[in-house]
């Protein structure tokens, strides 16, 4: 379920806090518009755990050292 409630409510952030779980964030609004996003911080390191990956995977794309093809079968072989 989507939860999305205005910075304003964060006034009360233990109420708030307690409606983050894993796979289901809180977004805040600020003005009407989209401004934060609170997530539970497992879902956070896995998050930038993949994002690395995906960085490492884009270096090697570039790199003349690797075939990119040859990773990528390596990864999902």
């Amino acid at each position: 379920m989507l939860q999305i409630q205005p910075v304003s409510a964060l006034r009360n952030y233990n109420k708030v806090l307690d409606k983050v779980k894993k796979d289901n964030p809180v977004f805040l609004t600020k003005n009407g518009y989209g401004k934060f996003a609170l997530i539970d911080i497992e879902e956070y390191d896995e998050f930038t755990t993949a994002l690395e990956l995906v960085n490492e995977i884009k270096k090697a794309e570039k790199s003349k050292h690797y075939n990119f093809d040859e990773i990528k079968g390596n990864l999902f072989s």
